[in-house]
């Protein structure tokens, strides 16, 4: 029973056996893609949710958590694109350019780079941040 318990406490291994669940799932199923999206929304979710209970109990919004989950759905939306590029076929340095799934992972980076900096930007100036350093 103790070893039962021990082996539950230590999250790694839950998380290592869910994940190995998950990929032998995807790959049986040829579904690996789909999959991630799903779990890209669920964890939006998760994201949105937790900056809500955050709210509630704070009476602050913690633009952290929603500049996170603003990231991941920017890298859901990357994936989405990127495994519609492979569908395309380039021919020439035109073809890649004027390809309107190009100009949106093009764009979909740039967000990214946009929002990485928000987060930074957000880390620096936390009020949490600043009252630690108090």
């Amino acid at each position: 029973m103790r070893r039962f318990r021990t082996f539950f406490e230590n999250k790694f291994y839950i998380e290592l056996i869910l994940a190995t669940v998950l990929f032998v799932v995807a790959i049986g199923t040829n579904s690996m893609i789909v999959i991630i999206i799903y779990l890209l929304y669920f964890i939006i979710m998760l994201e949105i949710v937790r900056a809500v209970m955050s709210f509630l109990r704070e009476k602050r919004i913690k633009i952290g958590i929603l500049i996170d989950a603003f990231i991941i759905l920017t890298l859901r939306e990357l994936i989405v694109n990127v495994v519609k590029i492979n569908e395309v076929e380039i021919h020439s340095l035109d073809t890649l350019f004027g390809s309107t799934i190009n100009f949106h992972i093009l764009i979909f980076c740039g967000v990214l780079l946009f929002l990485f900096f928000l987060r930074w930007l957000s880390i620096l100036t936390s009020p949490d941040k600043r009252s630690i350093k108090r």
